[in-house]
């Protein structure tokens, strides 16, 4: 991998399901501060009302550290950054102040420490000042030398994008299918202002929050979509990196949005499931007769997927598919239900309006990206799909490549102007990549992809461990990271 490393290092534990548990990627801590608001109205504020005129360390724009409200967040400091909703054009013609937004800031770890770590949560859609107690402790000794900093991005946490009805129907999850209806209704609302919610000007806004606090270089660590803003600003603003730490990798340059490099992923980590457990019949190919019996290609994706975050031993998952095989799909249907239930969560703790946005804009779909004409997208996609063999799409088919939820949802997402990153290049960032062997959010091939993006790069697999391995994952991750970053 262009003098890359792959190891791997040992560890697993065994997850229990539950919706408790699916808390999932939001590490199970609840939210403080206050609720979300409405798309309309939250997309953005004028300046006078975000407070732009606020003053701290930082200058303009940045409020300064104080204590954080609410018992949860009492070790830390709290801050809030005031940026322009379009770093572009910041300000009118008329020259007046700008829509502004308003994110929050978390400080903890050792503050008085030489070296700072931005640690980004994932999504799109999650937060990071609420989950800053559990991931510092999950940190361990990391936090013991650097400053650690977490920041709800665009569209997150307290000032969550909010679409009712997109958010009852898909919660937590990334691939579950929602209705037309609540795709174009969350579309309308947040409308033209749906161009600044992706990745670009997210990292405009992690370059003000870095001068804002008074770091000159810092390290980056990011989970999942973390990784991929992490890649971007790396790429935008590599004088200002001194190492990447990417866990379960999103690359910058490998999305099909029929998700197809997945399918490979599940029917191996469904087989190697098989084997540890000694379960009865071949677990890829019982996928591939329900999916063709029943037509549960789609939601068996995504809830593969989900499983893969939460209990990467897959319970009860390989039985309840070798009986739909074999006639009897009621313990798997039950399964998928029980799933899909478990996976309904507010808009504060995973904003499915943001999660729209930024993946309408960055995916690289068919059709293009989201200022495609949204008349050529089926058209597009269909063809795309008819190209696929069988090989390809197996254990699924060409109607859950065709009707993912990320695909369906961007296929009817308005369309809007697209930014596009001025520069991808990553060569000379140092990087350590984390991948679960059983993570089927982000597919191993996505790990090699980003690896070989970043050359001298460094893949570690952990096996028996599912997504987000830093927090989920056994201590000797942890121990390689700490390792990594000195």
């Amino acid at each position: 991998m262009d003098g890359g490393e792959e190891v791997e290092v040992g560890g697993r534990r065994r997850r229990q399901v539950g919706a408790a548990l699916l808390g999932l990627a939001l590490l199970t801590c609840s939210c403080t501060g206050a609720g979300p608001r409405g798309a309309a109205s939250s997309a953005a504020t004028t300046a006078a009302a975000a407070g732009a005129g606020a003053t701290g360390p930082g200058g303009p724009g940045w409020s300064g550290w104080r204590s954080c409200a609410g018992t949860e967040l009492a070790s830390l400091l709290c801050g809030s950054l005031v940026v322009p909703l379009d770093h572009d054009h910041p300000a009118d013609p008329a020259g007046q102040a700008g829509r502004t937004l308003t994110l929050e800031v978390a400080e903890g770890g050792d503050r008085s420490a030489d070296r700072t770590l931005l640690f980004l949560t994932g999504g799109p859609g999650q937060p990071g000042v609420p989950f800053a107690p559990r991931i510092i402790a999950s940190l361990g000794e990391i936090a013991q030398h650097h400053r650690v900093v977490l920041v709800d991005q665009r569209g997150t946490g307290a000032n969550a994008l909010v679409c009712p009805l997109l958010q009852e129907q898909v919660g937590y999850a990334d691939l579950e299918v929602p209705t037309d209806q609540a795709v174009t209704e969350c579309g309308s609302a947040i409308g033209a202002d749906a161009a600044h919610y992706g990745t670009t000007d997210t990292v405009a806004d992690l370059e003000q929050l870095r001068a804002a606090i008074g770091v000159d270089r810092w390290s980056i660590d990011g989970v999942s979509y973390g990784t991929y803003v992490a890649q971007r600003y790396a790429a935008a603003h590599q004088a200002h990196v001194d190492r990447l730490v990417l866990d379960s990798v999103v690359p910058v340059d490998a999305f099909s949005g029929t998700n197809v490099e997945s399918f490979p992923d599940v029917a191996a980590v469904l087989r190697d499931v098989c084997a540890a457990e000694h379960c009865a019949g071949d677990p890829a190919q019982d996928l591939s007769t329900v999916v063709a019996r029943y037509r549960l290609g789609p939601a068996l994706l995504d809830v593969v997927s989900l499983m893969s975050v939460v209990d990467p031993d897959f319970t009860g998952l390989l039985a309840a598919l070798h009986a739909a095989a074999a006639g009897e799909p009621e313990a798997l249907r039950t399964l998928v239900h029980h799933w899909q239930d478990a996976s309904a969560g507010p808009a504060d703790q995973l904003s499915q309006g943001l999660h729209a946005s930024t993946l309408c804009l960055d995916l690289d779909f068919p059709w293009g990206g989201a200022d495609a004409a949204p008349a050529s997208r089926a058209q597009a996609a269909d063809r795309a799909v008819a190209r696929l063999s069988s090989s390809q799409l197996f254990p699924f088919d060409a109607q859950t490549a065709r009707g993912n939820g990320e695909l369906r949802t961007c296929e009817l997402w308005p369309k809007v102007a697209d930014p596009q990153p001025a520069s991808l290049e990553l060569r000379g960032v140092r990087a350590l990549l984390l991948h679960g062997s059983r993570d089927l959010s982000t597919p191993l091939a996505w790990a090699h992809r980003a690896q070989a993006d970043l050359p001298g790069s460094r893949l570690v697999v952990v096996p028996g461990a599912g997504h987000g391995v830093q927090t989920r994952g056994p201590a000797s991750a942890r121990a390689v990271v700490a390792d990594f970053l000195g």
